[in-house]
């Protein structure tokens, strides 16, 4: 019979060769060490990636001491390149500035400005701590969907990138129609139980990759449509008007009946920050309730 020591030993064994499974797949990426994005992991999946203050580079860093193009990444085969971009301060690789390519290995330090980034190869499982800590503090832990504080931060991103490549944004804010009268008359816990499965609902049929699906609080999400205009926008909205309308929300045999009121607006003249999107979309949810609810309504100047 195995010692205590032996079962450990095997435990141990399962959970590495577990993780270095899991992460065999994973992109090589830049880790963001100490500062407000400690842990913050850039994915290098391009053959050529820049960074930068700009907002053409795929990294875009808004800091003290960093170029508006500063570095880039090449990637050729089993090797990650890394170039200085003509910078103003300079690109240190492990304390040390490089003056031309310089191949990148495990662990090496990159510091640019104020900013340093660790480099992570494909598939090393170090990176799977930090993809978990960031899904924990991005995702609402109840529906999946990202919180109010990464869809804030991701609308402010967008509306830069809006100012610099002109692309279209829109925003649609939607709120369940009479949830308080849902959760006073069939429980809290039926409540619970809309906002989760409203929440697959519209992962499953209305979000595309590039767009931002959020939980903005109690029965509020938010879903940020970069590259779309207000007409393609209109669309979505109505489509995921309906859909909500006409799905079965069905728990412990009771069918409850289920709508949104939904506002939406787009980046346009008066537009000049996340918040000024924000407030349009959501006076368009306002005339959507006002209106009767259960309808789409969008921002008028």
């Amino acid at each position: 019979m195995a010692d205590d020591s032996t079962i450990v030993l095997k435990d141990i064994k399962s959970a590495l060769g577990s993780a270095e499974s899991e992460a065999k797949n994973q992109p090589p990426a830049l880790l963001i060490v100490g500062g407000d994005l400690n842990g913050t992991l850039f994915d290098l999946l391009e053959n050529e990636i820049t960074a930068g203050r700009n907002s053409n580079n795929q990294i875009q860093l808004e800091f003290g001491g960093i170029s508006r193009n500063h570095f880039k990444i090449v990637m050729e085969e089993n090797t990650v390149v890394i170039e200085d971009l003509g910078s103003k301060n300079g690109t240190f690789v492990n304390n040390k500035k490089i003056s031309g390519p310089t191949t990148l290995e495990k662990g090496d330090m990159i510091k640019i400005g104020s900013i340093a980034l660790k480099y992570l190869p494909k598939g090393d499982p170090e990176r799977l701590t930090y993809d978990k800590l960031k899904q924990e503090a991005n995702t609402d832990k109840h529906t999946g969907c990202f919180n109010k504080s990464y869809f804030n931060k991701a609308l402010e991103n967008e509306i830069g990138n809006c100012k610099t490549t002109g692309n279209p944004l829109s925003l649609i804010i939607f709120d369940l129609d009479h949830f308080k009268h849902l959760n006073d008359n069939f429980g809290h816990d039926a409540g619970d139980f809309v906002l989760k499965e409203l929440a697959e609902l519209i992962r499953a049929n209305g979000v595309r990759e590039l767009d931002i699906f959020a939980r903005y609080g109690g029965e509020e999400f938010v879903i940020l449509l970069p590259k779309t205009n207000i007409k393609n926008s209109f669309e979505i909205a109505e489509r995921l008007r309906v859909l909500i309308e006409k799905h079965q929300f069905i728990y412990e045999g009771k069918e409850m009946p289920v709508t949104a009121s939904i506002g939406l607006a787009d980046y346009r003249k008066g537009v000049k920050t996340g918040t000024d999107l924000f407030k349009r979309a959501d006076e368009s949810v306002y005339q959507a309730k006002k209106g009767g609810r259960n309808q789409v309504k969008f921002y008028r100047d």
